[in-house]
């Protein structure tokens, strides 16, 4: 090297979590750099929201000397959501739904590595965005998941239906879809809406991509406040290197009431439908989207092919 050259100054590898998560998300190429966003590991109250997802609001349980069980504990409703393993015991089937979990929360005694507290101790394990062949970013994990097992969240801003439709009508072919819908059926015939944007706000869980035959299944989990967290488990066990996927209608573990709405060609407005490119055995071709979005006073919404 000539004297007049200077060292080059080491440079650490980009952590798309900036920090912020208990693992560092890595970047695939070296150098690359996905799209600017604000990095945040949970929810935020966007425009049009009903309520602060960062609020407390349900009261903590009174298990300061036993453990967390169905029975003493308040926050577990019908029987233990997690195993000794802190995997998810019920994932459902094709005839079931996915049911809503509720964990202890910040004003319950019980200690932090209570069996009942899982998702809202974040990453475990280390996951890697990277660039696909034919569907911009992904994300993949570096470790072994075992079947059962949490693996992140899509946190977002929270928004209201209107701003969630404003949006989504506002979207291209070319822009790559966030919004999800996530819509939950509780007694006396209610349904209970969450629209949840990361394009601008939010976490790793923004570079998921959908597939017809998916390997994490999305389940709705509050812990301090009645907007759930949309935590991400393991359907199967999944391998390192293998990319992390889930359906974005909602149909994969989830009993759908509807039809797939396969013969309608666009979701309004004359905008065409997105193509998948998930390469599954059993892919639809398009990906999913929630009608209500672009539904219009000049006519009736198409058919709506899922939620979660």
């Amino acid at each position: 090297m000539a004297a007049s050259e200077e060292p080059e100054a080491p440079t650490e590898p980009l952590d798309v979590a900036c920090g912020l998560e208990n693992v560092p998300v890595s970047v695939w190429p070296p150098g690359a750099r996905p799209g600017p966003f604000q990095y945040s590991p949970d929810h935020v109250a966007g425009p049009g929201a009903d309520a602060d997802p960062t609020e407390i609001t349900f009261p903590g349980c009174s298990c300061l000397t036993r453990p967390c069980v169905p029975g003493t504990c308040s926050c577990l409703r019908s029987e233990e959501n997690y195993d000794e393993e802190a995997r998810l015991r019920d994932l459902g089937s094709a005839a079931r739904c996915a049911w809503p979990i509720f964990e202890c929360n910040a004003l319950c005694p019980c200690p932090g590595h209570c069996g009942n507290r899982v998702v809202q101790r974040g990453l475990q394990r280390p996951l890697q965005v990277f660039r696909t062949d034919g569907k911009g970013w992904g994300l993949r994990t570096l470790a072994f998941i075992p079947r059962g097992r949490f693996v992140c969240e899509y946190a977002g801003e929270v928004l209201g239906f209107s701003e969630a439709q404003r949006r989504s009508q506002r979207q291209t072919e070319h822009d790559s879809n966030y919004i999800i819908a996530v819509r939950e059926h509780v007694a006396g015939g209610r349904v209970m809406e969450t629209f949840v944007d990361p394009a601008r706000v939010g976490n790793v869980g923004r570079f998921l991509n959908h597939s017809c035959e998916p390997n994490l299944l999305m389940v709705p989990v509050r812990v301090d406040s009645m907007v759930p967290r949309l935590a991400l488990f393991a359907a199967k066990d999944i391998s390192p290197g293998e990319e992390l996927s889930y359906d974005y209608s909602g149909r994969f573990l989830n009993r759908m009431d509807g039809a797939d709405g396969a013969d309608e060609g666009r979701p309004g407005g004359g905008k065409p439908r997105k193509p998948c490119y998930c390469g599954s055995a059993s892919c639809a071709a398009f990906l999913p989207y929630d009608a209500s979005l672009y539904r219009t006073p000049e006519g009736p919404a198409p058919v709506q092919e899922g939620t979660v």
